[in-house]
């Protein structure tokens, strides 16, 4: 036993479970704990906002695997971290979000007028997994341990945990923390007569595929699936929300909807296999558009932390309830000794796929001022670092970057489900400070929504960050000036979706510290990345875009649109 302060335990208890960054604007509530992590060697990084302080630490979950940690002072901190809760439960991310709170007299006095309060675990119980208080010191233990036991159980999520102000400072006799293992299930593996059935429907397909969501990536397990795709000589459908590429699987790895390889493979499968996806409405919840074709005979096996997810899109002939990075392995071990031979057709699409990129960068129109939305992804994409991590953001940018981009990375940190733009900038930074700095990181976005968090420059210019922000500028909000023509015709008026056509945003980044630079040729794109890279410093290249092009050329529009039921986008 040790006698130890609550704040303290609280680290130990997150240093279990490797955990070793925190995210926020520190308190009353907050300065012992943030004062001991970094004197324990934690990173502590403090934004602008607390919002950005959530999005930080979803970019470095993912990056890492693990939960991350993010904090809000009482009342308005609380309430700016808000939509990164929100977007942490809707992207299915164990973020563990701590908030200060007065004392708890304080609280149950009857009295108007008290000063930073609001009853917060109320307001916030319905956008996370598990919302506690800490009341009493002796319940560190088993809140911390059930926030994270909760976080990244079944369908990883946010939790919420507050602690009232009187609280911190108690001290403790408490014997040494537990491992993880001692506390919650750890590698939950499927049962063996469950592999035996998905591997004897393997070993019989003919024209298998393998669908990889974002749960994929941000379980770290790409080593393990890309050894069963080789043993399945399957091609690799990438969900939306899974865009990042396994290393060794880039060339027959086919963006759902996007690539007609990957629609040709997916219309002549008789079997897939799921890994880290929902099955949501962006591959169509698995059964209509692409899937109609073999319905009949397709089997479906499907790898699911979460049992209640099972069959709730679409009918499931294999399920392997576990964790994907204990389930896969068992997969590979089945299959070890009788891999199966690859079709003629992985090939073809695999030369077909790399020839419609070839043709894209070779036909996106070029030698325009201000420059094509098209030409930017190409020429952006092709300066992509190969061993870069990519942020993503915005709307009509995003888009075309889907059916544009040149570079296949293996890390990319976006939100898809949510949809919330503004995380693009903060994911970066998160991603960044995960990989301690090393690896080029590269955002691409559009100028609304770089607005968001701009002030988050400061942030990465702070921490000396290797990112280079490439941002798409049509002093508009491009996606729904679209939804207006689209909508109302061509000389709407289009409210409320445009702004000042004097804003810099070079100018701004160098007002915090980065790089800056003015692009409004397609050839001085990638020779500018170049240089903001070599500057040593994070860098904005402000590339102006054709705003008609922007709005009315986007490409897979109507692809796109599929993806919400309604078809109102």
């Amino acid at each position: 036993m040790a006698t130890i302060k609550v704040y303290e335990r609280i680290l130990e208890l997150f240093e279990a479970e490797g955990i070793n960054t925190i995210f926020g604007i520190p308190d009353p509530n907050f300065v012992h704990l943030f004062l001991r992590a970094e004197e324990r060697g934690w990173n502590v990084v403090a934004p602008h906002h607390e919002e950005s302080a959530g999005f930080m630490a979803e970019g470095l979950s993912r990056l890492t695997g693990k939960p991350a940690v993010a904090i809000g002072t009482l009342g308005p901190g609380i309430a700016n971290l808000a939509g990164s809760i929100m977007c942490a439960k809707v992207e299915n991310s164990p973020i563990i979000f701590l908030g200060g709170q007065r004392a708890r007299i304080t609280e149950q006095r009857v009295r108007r007028g008290r000063i930073q309060f609001v009853q917060q675990a109320g307001l916030i119980e319905n956008s996370v997994k598990y919302s506690a208080s800490i009341e009493y010191a002796d319940q560190v233990d088993e809140i911390i341990r059930e926030g994270i036991r909760t976080a990244v159980s079944g369908r990883p999520g946010p939790v919420y945990i507050e602690y009232p102000q009187h609280v911190i400072n108690e001290e403790l006799d408490l014997p040494p923390v537990l491992p993880p293992h001692r506390y919650r299930l750890v590698g939950q593996t499927a049962g063996a007569d469950k592999i035996a059935e998905a591997v004897q429907y393997i070993r019989a397909a003919k024209q298998p595929v393998l669908l990889i969501g974002h749960g994929v990536h941000t379980a770290r397990a790409g080593a393990s699936v890309r050894e069963l795709a080789e043993l399945m000589a399957a091609p690799v459908i990438q969900t939306s929300g899974g865009t990042s590429y396994i290393e060794g699987l880039e060339d027959r790895t086919f963006p759902y909807g996007f690539s007609p390889s990957s629609i040709d493979a997916v219309v002549n499968s008789d079997l897939c296999l799921a890994i880290g996806t929902e099955l949501g409405e962006p591959v169509h919840f698995g059964r209509w558009r692409h899937w109609v074709a073999n319905e009949d005979i397709r089997k479906w096996v499907l790898v699911e932390q979460d049992p209640s997810a099972i069959g709730v899109n679409r009918p499931i002939d294999v399920p392997l309830v576990g964790d994907l990075r204990a389930v896969v392995p068992q997969l590979v071990e089945a299959l070890r000794d009788t891999p199966r031979t690859a079709t003629p057709d992985l090939q073809r699409w695999i030369d077909e796929d790399a020839a419609r990129l070839a043709e894209l960068a070779e036909t996106a129109p070029s030698g325009q001022t201000p420059v094509h939305p098209a030409r930017l992804i190409v020429e952006a994409t092709k300066a992509f670092p190969a061993e870069g991590i990519m942020a993503r953001d915005g709307g009509a940018t995003t888009i075309f970057g889907w059916t544009y981009s040149q570079a296949k990375p293996h890390d990319v940190v976006w939100n898809q489900n949510f949809g919330h733009l503004g995380t693009g900038l903060p994911y970066a930074i998160g991603a960044s400070v995960a990989d301690g700095g090393k690896r080029p990181v590269m955002l691409i976005t559009g100028d609304s929504s770089f607005q968001f968090q701009i002030a988050e420059l400061e942030t990465a210019a702070r921490l000396n960050l290797p990112l280079v922000c490439v941002v798409g500028v049509d002093y508009a909000w491009g996606l729904e000036v679209g939804v207006y023509k689209r909508t109302f015709g061509h000389d709407s008026l289009e409210t409320g979706v445009h702004w000042s056509k004097e804003v810099r945003l070079d100018k701004v980044a160098e007002g915090f510290g980065c790089y800056g630079e003015y692009v409004e040729r397609d050839e001085d794109i990638a020779p500018a990345i170049k240089r903001a890279y070599a500057s040593g410093r994070p860098g904005v290249i402000h590339v102006a875009v054709d705003p008609k092009a922007n709005s009315e050329e986007m490409p897979s529009y109507d692809e796109f649109r599929t993806w919400y039921a309604e078809g109102q986008q």
